[in-house]
Parts: structure tokens; C-alpha cells; sequence
């Protein structure tokens, strides 16, 4: 096994089986915010169990190991053929050895071949950059947030929401309130205003990359950002749809340009088991430093 694969065996195994600290603290935060011996601080204190178990036995802190998503930034001349077919080759090892569910199936056939590896499974999204630096984040998201993922196509008269930031808020909320603690809430969710239909929800998950306690450079989006998070803790749905004070851990905004005759918003929704990891690679795949 090449150094590269043992590395990713292990970024998928991490990632797989231990929450990152940053969604952990938050986690605990919200623990402490619910009212003593209601539904939703049970359902908190069976979160943070969950959480210790997993990691304390290196097993998957969900059953439902989700889409493998690999974010890899790196100089030029970095050869991205030999990186995925090294990182197929650590999802199918890692699925061998349990950190993975085998739960990719043909959508056709509903065939599953117990590798999690087939078209688009799992998923690359390469960056250049001119740093000699390799960075390899993986995100696992699961289907049961991703059923609750939601795209908007403004004005939506339904909602009274015009293309604005205002509208943009209404439609967010909206997709809060439809999921209703589905999607294993409290949730975090990541949000594309504009773009088109597909790089829009694209552009969406990459904001699960950011850390929970960051703070959007752009104003208007960080006022966003925090609004929506307030709001939506205060429509008392709670963690997974018990009531209480946590809907929703963060919120994440980004906007993309967009054609004069759309305006989308697309919201993709993270479960509370927010598995995300990344780290930076040697020139021979070693794992210099964790990033999260």
C-alpha cells in the first residue's frame, strides 16, 4: 500500500468515526442551552454518547456513511488521474475494513457491489492553486440531510420572497421549517445564493469546509448568517423535531454570480454528525498536519 492510500485510509477512517472539535464544542454548548429534563436535552445527551462511543471504538458515528466527498487543492503539475485512482483504492479498503457502510448502490440496477465506489461515487472536486502545498478535505454526508436539501427559484409568491436578501431569508426558513427534524437535526446548513442549479448546490457544500465559529467576511451574508441561525432556533423545533432551543448549529452563505433571468438559492442541509476532515500531504502523501 503506497503511503498516499495509508494516508487516506486514515482521513476517511477519522472522518468517518470522530466529530471535529469545532462541531463538538457546539454540540456541548447547545447541550447546556436546553431546559433540564426535557426531550430535546435527552436527545443532546444521546448525541454527545453517540459521539465518545464512536470514537472511543473507531466505528462509524453513523450508520449511514454517506456520499464521499474529496476537496483536494494542489500545485500545478499535480496529478489528479493518479489521486483518484489511489483514493477509489483507499474507499474500497476502508469500506473492507468497516470505517465504511457499504451503502453505494447502482441506480439502475439497485445492485449494491460492497465497495461504495461506482459513476460519481465517490465524488472529486480539484482546485489549483500556485502554493507547493497538497490539502485533501473529505466531507461523508449522509442521505437522510441530504433528502432535506431544498433549491428556490426567486420571486416565490407563495412566500412573499422577492430577489433580495430578504426573499433569500424567507426561502431559507422555509426550508428549516420543511424539514421539521428531519435530516437528524440540529442541523447546519449550507447556502448558495445564485450561481445555476448545479454549481449553486455545489458551491453549497463547500461551505461545510468552514469551521462552525467562523464569521463571513461579507457583511451583508454575516448579518444573514446569524439572523437566520437566532430565527430558526426560536421556531422551537428542536433536535430531531422534540422541541427546544437547537433547530439549526450554523449557517453557512456564500453568493455566486448569477444569469439576469434566475435567481436560485440552494440550501443543502448537514446532519448533526457533521463529518469533516482535511490535511496536508508531503510530496510522498504523508500527513503533515490535521486541519480541523
Amino acid at each position: 500500500m503506497s503511503q498516499l492510500q495509508d494516508s487516506l485510509v486514515e482521513l476517511i477512517r477519522r472522518t468517518s468515526a470522530e466529530i471535529p472539535d469545532d462541531v463538538h464544542q457546539s454540540i456541548l454548548t447547545s447541550l447546556e442551552n436546553e431546559k433540564k429534563g426535557t426531550l430535546a436535552e435527552s436527545a443532546m445527551k444521546i448525541i454527545d454518547k453517540n459521539i465518545a462511543i464512536a470514537k472511543n471504538k473507531s466505528q462509524p458515528i453513523c450508520q449511514d456513511t454517506g456520499s464521499i466527498l474529496f476537496y483536494a487543492n494542489g500545485p500545478v503539475g499535480f496529478d489528479q488521474i493518479a489521486f483518484t485512482e489511489t483514493a477509489r483504492d483507499a474507499v474500497k479498503l476502508a469500506t473492507k475494513k468497516g470505517f465504511l457502510r457499504q451503502n453505494s448502490v447502482d441506480s439502475l440496477t439497485g445492485k449494491n457491489d460492497g465497495t461504495n465506489c461506482g459513476p460519481g461515487a465517490p465524488s472529486f472536486h480539484f482546485h489549483q492553486h500556485r502554493s507547493p502545498e497538497i490539502s485533501v478535505r473529505l466531507v461523508l454526508k449522509g442521505g437522510g440531510c441530504e433528502n432535506v436539501g431544498a433549491q428556490y427559484s426567486l420571486p416565490n409568491e407563495k412566500l412573499n420572497a422577492n430577489r433580495d436578501l430578504d426573499g433569500c431569508r424567507r426561502v431559507i426558513l422555509d426550508a428549516v421549517l420543511q424539514a421539521q427534524g428531519k435530516g437528524c437535526g440540529p442541523g447546519i446548513l449550507g447556502v448558495c445564493i445564485g450561481g445555476d442549479r448545479a454549481t449553486g448546490y455545489e458551491m453549497s457544500k463547500t461551505q461545510f469546509l468552514r469551521l462552525i465559529s467562523d464569521r463571513n467576511p461579507i457583511p451583508e451574508l454575516d448579518a444573514l448568517e446569524q439572523d437566520i441561525l437566532k430565527t430558526a432556533n426560536e421556531l422551537g423545533i428542536g433536535p430531531m423535531g422534540f422541541g427546544g432551543k437547537t433547530t439549526l448549529l450554523g449557517v453557512k452563505i456564500c453568493a455566486a454570480n448569477r444569469l439576469p433571468a434566475s435567481y436560485f438559492v440552494s440550501i443543502s442541509y448537514m446532519c448533526w454528525a457533521y463529518r469533516r476532515q482535511g490535511v496536508t500531504l508531503d510530496a510522498e502523501g504523508k500527513i503533515g498536519k490535521w486541519l480541523y
